[in-house]
């Protein structure tokens, strides 16, 4: 069921605290973390990331410098959502084959995300990448600039906000859908009930700047610099940010031997107290 927030003082509140990127100098907002990703780092690099998962001391054996120090991966062989839950086709989380940084035509960095399902039709090999500053964090924004490069059936992103050690069913989901469709916003209360939601209208082959704000008050959405929804459930436990993609869960497969591309500009996250 779709469910929109009314909007209420408070969350006029906090669209006052909302602001574009260059204007994120608000009191209460402290910049923890920023990548723009100058380091190239090759395929094959985001392996052997078994080691304190799912902690901010969480490493990739395969990483060094300051691309270890600020990134982990979920490792070689996690289930997706949709192997978990019995899909036909489904996959496993492989960074080691599918994650790497290198420049752009353009000069700046980029991570790429190549999703993949192989050509013998064995599971879709996908990734989610962890900036470690943004682990653990209550209320904060979170910011990232990505596009879809190449569109496959059957391969979708839910980068989340996922509660640590339990939170009911919280969950901020932002951009999220499989990439043939627009992406949207969700926002699932603790108490398991309806959900906020909210479309974005736009193409994932298009850059994007997508923006979660996550305050006492309530959750807003950014997508290139405006709000687009204001949902009012707001997480009371402190979350991880999980830059998620994996195998899609709308009755869409991947097809054997098909693939899928995320480019990513750059990511920031901010403190909030």
């Amino acid at each position: 069921m779709r469910r929109f927030a009314v909007v209420s003082l408070a969350v006029l509140g906090l669209l006052g605290i909302f602001a574009p990127p260059a204007q994120a100098r608000t009191p209460g907002f402290r910049l923890i973390f920023s990548d723009a990703f100058n380091i190239p780092t090759k395929l094959g690099s985001f392996r052997d990331c078994d080691h304190n998962t799912d902690t901010p001391q969480a490493y990739c054996g395969g990483l060094d410098g300051s691309v270890s120090a600020n990134w982990w991966a979920y490792p070689a062989g996690w289930p997706d959502t949709a192997t978990e839950w019995g899909y036909r086709v489904g996959g496993y989380y492989h960074p080691e084959d599918t994650v790497w940084i290198a420049p752009s035509a353009w000069g700046d960095g980029q991570m790429h995300i190549r999703m993949y399902r192989p050509a013998d039709g064995g599971p879709v090999h996908s990734a989610t990448v962890v900036p470690k500053k943004a682990m653990r964090l209550k209320y904060g924004r979170y910011e990232i600039r990505e596009r879809v490069s190449h569109v496959g059936v059957g391969f979708k992103s839910a980068q989340l906000l996922w509660p640590v050690g339990g939170g009911g069913c919280s969950e901020i989901d932002f951009p999220e859908n499989s990439h043939d469709v627009a992406p949207s916003a969700y926002d699932h209360p603790a108490d398991c009930g309806p959900q906020d939601w909210f479309d974005t209208r736009v193409a994932w082959t298009a850059w994007h700047t997508y923006t979660i704000t996550w305050l006492p008050s309530g959750v807003a959405f950014g997508l290139d610099g405006r709000v687009i929804g204001v949902s009012r459930y707001s997480p009371r436990t402190p979350m991880d940010w999980d830059i998620q993609n994996e195998s899609s869960l709308d009755g869409e497969t991947a097809r054997p031997g098909s693939w899928d591309q995320i480019d990513i500009s750059y990511v920031r996250v901010w403190s909030y107290s």
